[in-house]
């Protein structure tokens, strides 16, 4: 089965409305990357939770892997380095899929 990647993110207060503006000018620049397999951005709504979670799911570990050495990452990922910071820090979730439903019959 497939693996999931979450990037759990820890945005400062007022700032996430920037992380989506961010995520939503690139959204679609990963999809044709081999073996990726879907993607989703997270806001939390908890009262206790500040960090939003980047979920992708791809056919393997090696997929990821290319991707994350890849250009279209590095890419990707050159807009955390100008302006305020959007994110006060990040770490990385790594899980296998055991069992899975799409909900469609």
């Amino acid at each position: 089965m497939a693996i999931v990647r979450i990037n759990a993110i820890e945005v400062p207060e007022g700032m996430g409305e920037r992380l989506e503006g961010a995520f939503a000018q690139r959204l679609g620049a990963v999809d044709n990357e081999p073996g990726f397999l879907g993607f989703q951005l997270l806001r939390p709504t908890g009262e206790n939770e500040s960090r939003y979670f980047v979920v992708t799911q791809w056919e393997s570990v090696e997929d990821f892997d290319r991707w994350r050495s890849s250009d279209n990452f590095s890419q990707g990922h050159q807009g955390e380095r100008s302006g305020p910071a959007v994110a006060s820090g990040s770490a990385l979730l790594e899980f296998d899929v055991v069992l899975g439903s799409s909900g469609q019959s």
